[in-house]
């Protein structure tokens, strides 16, 4: 189990490693609804992005909490979801209509992964502020306390 101070001290880590990635390269990626995602297209809103795996104990873990974040609209975050690992999507697309998944439901390949950045555990996080700006990396699992928090500690160091 990570601490809540994990993902601000990994996000503190990222902002200083990444240096000259202020601005992300574009992303495209299609949900099994046939809708297209571009981090261009969020300009303005929280773009959360998180890779998982049904067979992944601390992904099923984090999976209301993405969707409480998703589903409040006063977080201006959207919540896209990255399937890695399966055996077939319909199969993935069952298991997420089990769990109530309100968030878009990407499936997911190692070459769509890149295009965000590397994905070497799971789940794996990646959060973008509102500028399109990678902000914070997690590996392993998060809450919607970690998340809200690190948003909120953002928007006020922002704002000063």
């Amino acid at each position: 189990m990570f601490k809540k101070t994990t993902f601000y001290l990994l996000a503190l880590g990222l902002a200083l490693s990444l240096g000259s990635l202020a601005r992300a390269a574009d992303f495209t990626m299609t949900d099994t609804a046939g809708k297209v995602h571009s981090l261009s297209q969020y300009k303005g809103k929280w773009v959360l992005v998180n890779f998982w795996a049904t067979w992944c104990p601390p992904c099923l873990e984090e999976i209301p909490d993405l969707i409480a974040l998703h589903d409040n609209k006063k977080n201006n975050l959207v919540v896209l979801g990255v399937a890695m690992d399966y055996r077939n999507g319909e199969q993935v697309k069952d298991f997420a209509d089990s769990m109530l998944m309100s968030y878009p439901l990407i499936l997911g390949d190692r070459k769509m992964a890149a295009q965000v950045g590397p994905v070497e555990g799971l789940p794996t996080t990646y959060l973008y502020n509102p500028q399109g700006k990678l902000v914070a990396r997690q590996m392993g699992g998060i809450t919607r306390a970690d998340v809200e928090n690190f948003i909120r500690k953002s928007e006020k160091t922002t704002r000063k």
